[in-house]
């Protein structure tokens, strides 16, 4: 199977940056300084490299079914997340971080590099649809639910704006609109470009390779309510969604595309806000290290099942 394959090379990457940290060729001003070129140059790229790539859509109104099937997931996701913390008998003082965790996953770490690997480079610009709502969605509601209050729009608003239009926003909308304008750009562009693309997949791995350096793997796998929770995550949601997703008449590699969106881990950003907001940071921490651990074997389990 191509995804297992591909999900045992990530986590191999994953182990190399784990040994790293071990050994100290990493700490954690070089973590930080990797994340922040993949975030803001590597991740970027990968979206312009696929809209650059010179393949085609047969129907761009596939696109249009990309940014309605992402607000779909995020809006089903959302709903379920009202559920999922009380069934789950957690303290309600962490409903905000276990709603925020099951909505975000990490689909510019995870998603992006799996769905290049699995599906080629049309399919990142799906992807990179799916980045302009969950944007829209993570610095609105989600910071509202990690700080366990309403969404206000007042006084913030300007503040909330850029955030929304942040680098892997603004490479999105170009990137889409480089392919639909059919913008043809010089060899030697593309071909940088391609290159600083490249980085996304190693680098992100290695990150959080690192990260899971600093924790005990032991403690992750005895704290039964995030276990329950990984479950239904990684396992029951994406399975459930993607037969909804079986049923609608859409591209066969979109179909793909949200498969994976929904099967990845919890996002990193999770633990960022947790932290910037002195909510639960050590529950999301744990629950993005657990969960991109259990994801290398359920990703390849839900596409089993799912026949995708």
């Amino acid at each position: 199977m191509i995804l297992l394959r591909q999900m045992l090379v990530f986590f191999l990457i994953i182990l190399v940056g784990y040994i790293c940290r071990r050994i100290g060729f990493l700490n954690d001003t070089a973590s930080k300084s990797i994340s922040a070129i993949v975030v803001n140059v590597a991740n970027p790229m990968l979206i312009l490299s696929s809209a650059m790539s010179g393949e085609r859509i047969s129907d761009n109104r596939v696109l249009l079914h990309a940014f309605l099937a992402a607000i779909l997931i995020h809006t089903v996701m959302i709903l379920f997340s009202r559920f999922v913390p009380k069934l789950l008998g957690v303290k309600p003082e962490n409903y905000g971080i276990y709603r925020v965790m099951l909505i975000f996953s990490n689909i510019g770490f995870v998603g992006m590099p799996v769905i290049r690997a699995s599906y080629g480079e049309v399919a990142v610009l799906y992807a990179a649809v799916f980045t302009l709502p969950y944007n829209i969605l993570i610095y609105t509601y989600g910071i509202s639910e990690i700080r366990g209050e309403k969404f206000d729009f007042s006084g913030s608003s300007k503040e909330v704006i850029k955030k929304i239009l942040n680098v892997g926003v603004i490479s999105a909308i170009l990137g889409i609109g480089i392919y639909l304008l059919g913008v043809q750009t010089p060899s030697f562009i593309k071909e940088t470009v391609d290159y600083l693309s490249n980085l996304t997949a190693p680098l992100s791995m290695m990150v959080i390779g690192d990260s899971l350096a600093k924790m005990d793997i032991r403690k992750l796998f005895t704290n039964r309510e995030l276990l329950i929770f990984s479950a239904i995550k990684l396992l029951i949601l994406p399975i459930l969604c993607t037969f909804l997703v079986l049923m609608v008449p859409i591209d066969p590699i979109l179909k793909g595309v949200c498969m994976i969106m929904m099967a990845v881990p919890v996002g990193s950003m999770t633990a960022m806000m947790a932290q910037q907001y002195d909510s639960n940071y050590e529950l999301a921490s744990q629950g993005v290290a657990l969960t991109t651990l259990l994801s290398v074997l359920t990703i390849p389990v839900v596409s089993l099942v799912t026949g995708i």
